[in-house]
């Protein structure tokens, strides 16, 4: 059944889903694994992990080559580490099952060894997602592509979705010569159907669609434009926000949904002169405001 896709914003269900409550303790909130990249690509992960712990992940490890430990020891404080160097000592890690959300992709490296660190975080059936280059592994790779379930959330730009969905991208690129036009939500929602998973399709018009027809729209244009967002490491960030709200226990569209559109308020709120560094510091206020 066609359902008409909503607008993303701060509803009353949105707020009490973000609050805390007193006898809550750090567990109670998730904890939540970021695999980084090796020595010289750790930035992309440690924003993701940054901004799952500030949006309330209890607990953010991120998972390192033991070539990059150092180097991350040296920038992190709040975010632990642990060494993964390969599938066996991700599948060990895995064995904490209080371990309930993972990310995989900001710089992770697109080397042989990376995907069976995609293998293993798919088939550990936790709520997962996949961004950058795990989302270039799972679209050159059959095998790993049928492994995504439910759980999952992919987050695309363009020419990632186009790598994933090669016919579906040619199909929305295809101008309209007569009915109506295949639109970005007919094609985010058709992408969510052959995944079998939530997909965020990135851009100024965010459009995030469930296999069951479940649809939003988070809207970075007119009143609520945000260009500050095109910067690197933004979308990492993003990845780290859902990522964080997967911990705490959202479903895989309200994560999506809940991530895109508190980007845009912390862009807003800072405005021009953003780097992706400040997405998660503005976090703080947005949600000060938000649930005051």
């Amino acid at each position: 059944m066609f359902r008409e896709p909503k607008r993303v914003g701060a509803s009353a269900e949105l707020r009490e889903r973000l609050q805390k409550q007193p006898e809550n303790h750090k567990y109670t909130h998730g904890h939540a694994l970021v695999l980084s990249g090796g020595s010289g690509r750790t930035g992309a992960a440690r924003l993701a992990a940054r901004g799952a712990l500030r949006i309330g992940a209890g607990l953010v490890t991120l998972g390192v080559p033991p070539a990059a430990q150092q180097e991350v020891a040296a920038q992190v404080t709040a975010v632990m580490l642990t060494r993964i160097g390969d599938g066996s000592a991700f599948e060990k890690v895995l064995e904490d099952t209080r371990i309930n959300a993972l990310c995989l992709g900001p710089a992770l490296g697109l080397s042989d060894e990376k995907p069976v660190l995609v293998e293993a975080a798919l088939k550990s059936g936790r709520p997962c997602v996949l961004d950058a280059d795990a989302l270039t592994l799972i679209a050159a790779d059959p095998a790993l592509f049928a492994l995504l379930h439910d759980k999952c959330v992919l987050t695309p730009h363009g020419g990632e979705f186009d790598r994933l969905f090669p016919d579906i991208a040619r199909q929305l690129r295809k101008e309209a010569t007569s009915g109506s036009a295949y639109s970005k939500v007919d094609a985010t929602r058709d992408a969510s159907k052959r995944a079998g998973c939530t997909v965020l399709f990135k851009g100024p018009d965010t459009v995030i669609a469930s296999p069951d027809g479940t649809c939003a729209i988070n809207s970075s244009a007119y009143e609520r434009a945000a260009p500050w967002l095109a910067t690197a490491g933004s979308g990492d960030v993003l990845a780290g926000f859902i990522t964080g709200l997967l911990a705490r226990g959202f479903t895989p569209q309200q994560a999506a949904e809940t991530g895109a559109w508190l980007h845009t308020e912390c862009a807003l709120g800072f405005g021009p002169g953003l780097i992706a560094e400040d997405l998660s510091e503005a976090l703080p206020e947005v949600l000060r405001k938000l649930l005051a």
